[in-house]
């Protein structure tokens, strides 16, 4: 007999799950920053990580594969661990600061604008996998 979702021991195995993802997503972060230069690092992993979002949002939406307890782990554990709005404001107070305006607005409007779009992208990654090139229908999300 399974345990019910609500039972103690579900719970913790599912926080254990959602902090290995943690630790992997903050480690895939840290990579990056080592790799690249801080403004590089950030909006790639912010713009990764918002085109992984997209795909587990869509796939819930159009495919429902993978269990609740997966989305948790990647989106709440890695995802949530490799892009992070306070580095993201951090590093564009201290990168671009006041004396340089249009590096300032540029890095907002870049990892906000390339996020929206690795969104977007993900969305008909997932519409043209579950329908190929022509959908069918409208969506909810």
């Amino acid at each position: 007999m399974a345990a019910s979702p609500s039972h103690p021991l579900v719970r913790l195995e599912t926080l254990a799950l959602i902090a290995i993802g943690g630790f992997v997503g903050a480690n895939l972060r840290f990579l990056a920053l080592g790799a690249l230069s801080d403004i590089q690092a950030v909006l790639l992993v912010n713009v990764v990580g918002s085109f992984t979002l997209g795909l587990f949002a869509y796939e819930a939406e159009y495919v429902d594969i993978l269990s609740r307890k997966s989305r948790l782990v990647f989106t709440t554990g890695v995802l949530s661990s490799l892009t992070t709005y306070s580095t993201f404001a951090i590093q564009t107070a201290i990168d671009a600061g006041p004396a340089e305006p249009l590096l300032l607005v540029g890095i907002v409007a870049g990892n906000y604008g390339l996020g929206f779009t690795g969104v977007l992208a993900s969305r008909t990654v997932v519409r043209w996998l579950t329908t190929g090139p022509h959908p069918t229908g409208g969506e909810t999300a």
